[in-house]
């Protein structure tokens, strides 16, 4: 009870102080309804006879330990898999590592995960970025408690591209992501089999996150409490792929794709070669894009996935090549003059340090291609929309105590609002705001509670202004087109450091939205009715409610 009344307490102080800072109350929308509908006693319980897996994997999230500083080992959570049905290459184990494994299949694969849950939270599975049904979406109504498994079913429909799972718990996922839950799953389909694009050891996997350890090799999440969650975690060490050793050997004359995933919990990564030549990208969160892209730098926010062309042809042998991240002005914003700056936890945005090393090796050439064609258009008509000209409105911004809040609103299990149900086979335009002004009068036709984007986080002036942070926003179950990037409210210092290393080509599921941005997307509801989430993958803002619920029907 003492350490009860303790934490009561600090936080407490805490909020307080914030709140002393400049912030005050407003009502949250109440004008929400709970969703029942897809509710199922058998949801995930059983096996259906009828579904013919291709793919069958155990899954297991267990406690483990694992050697990542030095001898003495750090404890961790890991997902630990066994192939039941399928090739033998369809699950790759990321040895020495906490993260994994790497599940590869095909499109129109049918895949069947069993899912046991061995440690002592609640947790489920999200498969970010996969097209599937509610059931198997990894809905935090789902979540399962220790010793208890869950079942998924679904065929792959996405087309060839880098998605990857991870937790999904409401109020948990950050932990559990950052203790290394966490995998990979790569589809592929004839499309990019026709490309000869680098396969088996070229084709690369490159998971960026930040870590802190104690000085007993422990992970340290969150020792700030509730100023951390407020930023979002921040560490002061990189690890590629669960590894604090970052290089990697590779061949000259070889040509490589890296499939690079921010599996970081909140931190961005501008990301450039150390040698200033540009940066060639040809897929994005939803696949290939139409035709590759070079970029002097890449914006890279937390869960969105990029695929790097590499070709060490013109390199010489035991030269080495940096992947680096630049410097971004974000740490006065996002410290908002009260916060304080974190450096002794953490790596200042406004600071360059190095992500990836490369040691070029003895020449071995591979007979890859980056064809200027890479895929045929994926993108979707803004003018099939059927609210075009008035798009459903969805605000990110702080309100209340302290609340980091959707429309106002913060996640509530299934609660479903009005202006968040949406029709089948139907193609609309959503706009993410970061900021602004939220209308209190509860608007019925679609087009959200969003009024003017020049509002107390918008326009770089108020009280408000002291908390502007960027949100990375993710949209459960489709793959979307950016339409529209409006910045007249965005910070000019920011955006000229930043404005050159966005990608708005391609089908993506997650985006960066700075400070007073937004940004139209066009996207299409089709194949499943059910519930499913929007939210900022800044997991500890998810954490903190900044996730709701949307409904197909």
């Amino acid at each position: 009870m003492k350490d009860s009344n303790k934490y009561n307490r600090r936080s407490f102080i805490e909020t307080a102080s914030l709140f002393a800072a400049g912030f005050y109350v407003m009502p949250l929308f109440s004008s929400c309804k709970m969703d029942t509908s897809s509710a199922h006693p058998n949801v995930g319980t059983t096996i259906n006879s009828d579904f013919n897996a291709d793919v069958d994997i155990q899954l297991k999230a267990v406690q483990s330990s694992t050697t990542i500083l030095s001898v003495k080992k750090t404890d961790t959570y890991s997902y630990k898999g066994s192939l039941i049905t399928g090739d033998k290459q369809t699950l790759q184990q990321l040895e020495g590592s906490a993260l994994g494994p790497i599940m590869r299949v095909k499109k129109g694969d049918k895949v069947r995960i069993r899912f046991e849950n061995e440690i002592s939270e609640k947790s489920i599975i999200h498969w970010h970025g996969l097209h599937v049904s509610h059931e198997n979406d990894g809905h935090p109504e789902h979540v399962i408690d220790k010793g208890e498994t869950y079942i998924y079913e679904f065929e792959v429909m996405n087309r060839a591209g880098t998605y990857w799972f991870h937790p999904h718990p409401h109020g948990h996922t950050g932990e559990q992501v950052y203790k290394g839950l966490a995998g990979l799953f790569i589809v592929t389909d004839e499309e990019e089999k026709a490309l000869n694009l680098p396969t088996g050891d070229y084709d690369i996997p490159v998971v960026i996150q930040d870590k802190t350890f104690d000085k007993n090799n422990q992970l340290v999440y969150l020792p700030n409490g509730r100023m951390d969650q407020m930023q979002g975690f921040l560490g002061n060490q990189i690890l590629i792929n669960g590894k604090v050793d970052n290089t990697l050997s590779l061949n000259k004359d070889g040509k490589y794709r890296l499939r690079l995933l921010n599996g970081s919990n909140s931190r961005a990564y501008k990301l450039a070669w150390n040698t200033g030549e540009s940066l060639t990208v040809f897929g994005v969160d939803g696949g290939l894009l139409e035709s590759p892209k070079k970029l002097p730098y890449l914006l890279l926010g937390p869960a969105q996935r990029v695929d790097v062309w590499l070709d060490l042809s013109k390199k010489s042998e035991n030269e080495e090549l940096r992947l680096i991240h630049l410097p971004i002005p974000l740490d006065n914003m996002m410290s908002g003059g009260m916060m304080g700056n974190k450096s002794e936890n953490s790596m200042p945005y406004n600071s360059q340090f190095d992500i990836l090393n490369i040691i070029i090796g003895e020449s071995r050439k591979n007979d890859a291609q980056l064809p200027e064609r890479l895929s045929v258009s994926q993108a979707l008509d803004p003018a099939d929309a059927e609210n075009r000209n008035s798009p459903r409105t969805f605000n990110f911004a702080m309100e209340g105590m302290m609340k980091w809040t959707i429309n106002g609103r913060i996640y509530n299990g299934m609660e479903v609002a009005e202006d968040e149900i949406v029709k089948l086979n139907t193609t609309e335009v959503w706009r993410i705001n970061n900021g602004g002004n939220i209308s209190t009068k509860n608007q019925k036709d679609g087009r959200g509670m969003m009024g003017n984007n020049r509002g107390m986080m918008g326009n770089g002036s108020g009280m408000g202004n002291m908390m502007q942070m960027p949100h990375p926003v993710h949209i459960h179950q489709l793959q979307f087109n950016i339409i529209n990037r409006n910045t007249e409210n965005v910070d000019q210092n920011l955006w000229n450091a930043l404005k050159d290393g966005f990608i708005d080509e391609g089908r993506q599921d997650s985006v960066y939205l700075l400070p007073g941005m937004y940004m139209d997307l066009v996207m299409r509801f089709e194949d499943f009715k059910g519930l499913f989430l929007y939210h900022c993958h800044n997991l500890e803002h998810e954490d903190m409610g900044m996730m709701r619920n949307f409904k197909i029907e």
